[in-house]
């Protein structure tokens, strides 16, 4: 199941079942976990740990030097988990020792074509990040995110669980779980009521969550005040949503 035509470094570890095709490259230091699928002229370098069942299409660069003009070829990593899927032309770059050293991808992600992680960037699990987005060094999102296309997203940023940001976002500070945002730069919105109930919330959980950025976006309290008062509805959903808006570094977006 690997091309003849396939460069495979000798120290490379290939798990069992992986298929690798043709012009693909495989450098040191990098480890395939079993049942991963890895189209044709795709680049993999190392340090660089792939998990169980992932799908790279061709054209991708998996762990490449980063573009930040500080790395000076440092060993640093990438750690992907199981059952991603990297569509066409997506670039995903190791960590630098400015940060943890480390970018880490988590499991049941999709990455459409195009898509840049940069350095450092620290990626939950079940997010979908649309054709062209582009992460900056050392952003950080949850879970269940959802990214439109072309979006761009500003370092050092964070974007909560269930968020989701619409086609052409220029994301320059936090977005809290559960919103939605968009815009030049991205503005909430509103909730993300569809996600949230495709994804089995009851009717009573997204009536806090709409209380909760009521109470953040659209009363005339800080955001302290706004936090102590989203404590007081005892939504156990909404404890992170709290902490994430009240220890924001880079601020959260606002209206």
């Amino acid at each position: 199941m690997i091309h003849e035509t396939a460069i495979i470094d000798k120290s490379a570890r290939i798990g069992a079942n992986v298929s690798i095709g043709a012009y693909s490259v495989v450098g040191p230091d990098v480890d395939i976990g079993d049942d991963c699928i890895i189209h044709s002229h795709v680049v993999l370098k190392g340090p660089t740990r792939i998990g169980r069942g992932n799908h790279i299409f061709q054209f991708c660069s998996i762990g490449e030097d980063c573009q930040d003009k500080k790395f000076n070829g440092e060993p640093t990593e990438l750690v992907i988990g199981d059952r991603n899927v990297f569509r066409e032309a997506c670039t995903i770059h190791r960590g630098t020792i400015q940060d943890n050293s480390l970018t880490q991808i988590g499991n049941d992600n999709l990455f459409m074509a195009y898509v840049h992680v940069a350095h450092d960037c620290m990626i939950g699990s079940n997010n979908i990040l649309a054709n062209n987005t582009t992460l900056a060094g050392h952003v950080h999102l949850g879970d269940y995110v959802i990214l439109g296309g072309f979006t761009g997203v500003h370092q050092f940023c964070k974007i909560g669980s269930h968020s989701f940001a619409a086609v052409s976002s220029v994301v320059v500070q936090d977005i809290p779980p559960y919103v939605m945002a968009q815009g030049h730069n991205a503005r909430p919105r509103t909730i993300n009521s569809e996600g949230l109930r495709r994804r089995g919330f009851s009717a009573e959980q997204i009536q806090n969550i709409k209380r909760a950025y009521k109470l953040l976006y659209r009363s005339a309290l800080t955001i302290e005040e706004a936090a102590a008062a989203i404590t007081e509805l005892e939504e156990p959903l909404l404890d992170d949503f709290v902490q994430f808006v009240s220890h924001s570094e880079r601020g959260i977006i606002r209206p």
